[in-house]
C-alpha cells in the first residue's frame, strides 16, 4: 500500500522532500530520529505510520519518546562492547590454552572444556564453562504415558506430592519447554515398580545433546583468604 505524505495544507509531497533530522552527535541523531522534516514543517511518525505534526504531540509523550531513544541507543553501543569483550577473553582465552598444549601436549580443563584462570596474587579468576544443550525426544512421550498408568494403579496408595512432582515434572512452560530439573527430580526417586523402572528408562533416553554453549564468569576478592564476589556483567544482577 502507498503512503502518500501531505503538507499542512494537504498539499501531496514529493517524498525526496523530506530532510533528515540534523544532528551534531550520534546521541543527538539516535534522538532527532524521532521526528522528520518535511517542507519546513516537523512531524513524529505515530505506531500506526501517521506523521503527526511536532507542534500536537504532548509535551510528555515527546519527553518520553527521547528518553526511550537516549536509552536505547547507549543500550546498544553497550552491548556492542560486550560482544567485542566477549569475543576477545574466547580469543585470549584461546591463544593461552593453545600455548598450554603446545607446551605439555594437553589442554586444561579437561574434554568438557571447563578451565579456570587465576591471578598471580590469587585474588582474580576467570572461570570458563561448557554446558550442554538438552532436548528430550519422542521417548519422552511414552514415559509420560507409563508414568500415568503407574498413577492410576496406585490410585489411592500414591502420595499427593507425588502425583503433584509428576504433573510439575512433564508441565511446559510458556515457550513449550521441558522443565528438565524436575524431570531428573522424578528420575532419582527409588520406586520399585517395573512399569515406572520402564518410564524411567525412556526418559533416560529421550534425553538428546543437541548443541552446546560456553560461558565465561568472573571473580575478584580483596585478598587471598577473602571471599570470591562476582564481576556482574548481566544488568539484571548489576
Amino acid at each position: 500500500m502507498n503512503t502518500q505524505i501531505l503538507s499542512p495544507d494537504g498539499t501531496p509531497l514529493d517524498p525526496s522532500t523530506i530532510a533528515p533530522a540534523p544532528s551534531d552527535s550520534l546521541l543527538q541523531a539516535a534522538i532527532d530520529r524521532a521526528w522528520i522534516e518535511i517542507a519546513g514543517q516537523r512531524y513524529m511518525p505515530d505506531s500506526a505510520g501517521r506523521l503527526v505534526p511536532i507542534e500536537t504531540v504532548r509535551p510528555e509523550h515527546q519527553l518520553e519518546d527521547a528518553m526511550v531513544r537516549k536509552i536505547i541507543h547507549h543500550a546498544s553501543i553497550l552491548s556492542d562492547e560486550i560482544a567485542r569483550f566477549r569475543g576477545h577473553t574466547f580469543d585470549d582465552v584461546g591463544a593461552l590454552l593453545d600455548l598450554l598444549a603446545e607446551k605439555y601436549g594437553a589442554r586444561r580443563g579437561g574434554a568438557k572444556g571447563n578451565v579456570t584462570f587465576t591471578s598471580y596474587d590469587g585474588c582474580l579468576k576467570v572461570t570458563v564453562q561448557v554446558q550442554d544443550q538438552i532436548s528430550f525426544g519422542p521417548e519422552l512421550q511414552a514415559a509420560k504415558t507409563l508414568v500415568d498408568a503407574c498413577i492410576t494403579q496406585w490410585s489411592n496408595g500414591s502420595l499427593p506430592q507425588l502425583r503433584a512432582l509428576v504433573e510439575h515434572a512433564f508441565a511446559v512452560d510458556k515457550e513449550g519447554r521441558i522443565n528438565r530439573a524436575a524431570l531428573f527430580a522424578l528420575r532419582r526417586l527409588q520406586i520399585d515398580d517395573p512399569e515406572w523402572v520402564s518410564a524411567m528408562q525412556a526418559i533416560a533416553d529421550a534425553i538428546r545433546v543437541v548443541g552446546s554453549k560456553q560461558y565465561v564468569r568472573f571473580h575478584r576478592r580483596v585478598s587471598p583468604a577473602a571471599v570470591w564476589e562476582p564481576i556482574t556483567i548481566d544488568l539484571a544482577s548489576a
